[in-house]
């Protein structure tokens, strides 16, 4: 089964650095306010899209792109079969509602037809705020740069092992985001963090972010808002994505 970081445990884990954290209670404290309550969602199998948790934002149920658009029109990739294929040439989709700190969830698959070669043929990426970039590829047997393969942070860290699925098989990425904040003259108070969970298998562990995501470049950072779109690229190929979610984390 494709492999789920669920709103339970990530809800135990802020609990835990909360309670070392905050000197209003005591430890053990049984008036300190419970967490609320979250019913996760089910794993996916290969054959099967799993379902999200109940506080997520389900951006893609298998039924519709509503929640997506291209540029300032619809979305115009394709839903076959319950899933999101990207119909090469129209650019890429952009969710309409904005996002900051957030865990985000998307399964992806390339498909046996298509012919990976490097960076070609089997290419995409999320792009969290529209401009930091998890790199989505065929990366099982296909050779390219290391931070420029499935599971890196594009141009900037490659992933910590490579565990990527043979080409048919569903991929899940969970992605834990942080967004920068910044100083009213534009600088840098604090850069964006991301962790990558590809898998099941950790490939980010908490991976500072440069700025945003350049080809060949070094990156820098650009003032922007607190919240921003999530996109996911047209680089050209028909991969297809499934069971896409994301929970907005408080500040």
């Amino acid at each position: 089964m494709l492999s789920i970081l669920s709103a339970a445990s990530l809800a135990c884990l802020l609990a835990l650095v909360q309670s070392q954290s905050n000197p209003a209670y005591k430890v053990h404290d049984m008036s300190r306010p419970q967490p609320p309550v979250v019913s996760p969602g089910n794993a996916s199998t290969q054959k099967h899209a799993g379902t999200a948790p109940s506080d997520a934002v389900v951006l893609f149920d298998g039924k519709d792109l509503s929640q997506w658009r291209s540029g300032d029109a619809d979305a115009k990739w394709k839903v076959v079969e319950g899933e999101i294929e990207v119909a090469p040439g129209t650019g890429s989709i952009t969710t309409r509602q904005n996002f900051g700190d957030c865990q985000f969830h998307i399964e992806w698959m390339v498909p046996k037809s298509l012919k990976p070669n490097a960076q070609h043929g089997a290419n995409s990426g999320v792009f969290l705020m529209d401009q930091y970039e998890v790199q989505v590829l065929h990366s099982a047997g296909n050779v390219t740069y290391a931070d420029g393969m499935a599971g890196s942070l594009y141009g900037q860290h490659p992933p910590l092992v490579n565990a990527c699925r043979p080409q048919g098989e569903w991929n899940s990425y969970d992605i834990l985001f942080t967004a920068p904040r910044f100083n009213d003259d534009g600088s840098v108070k604090t850069p964006a963090f991301c962790t990558v969970i590809f898998n099941g298998v950790l490939v980010q562990n908490h991976s500072e972010i440069f700025g945003r995501t350049a080809h060949a470049a070094r990156a820098s950072y650009s003032k922007h808002p607190d919240a921003l779109p999530i996109s996911i690229q047209d680089h050209g190929d028909a991969l297809r994505f499934r069971n896409i979610w994301v929970r907005p984390l408080g500040n």
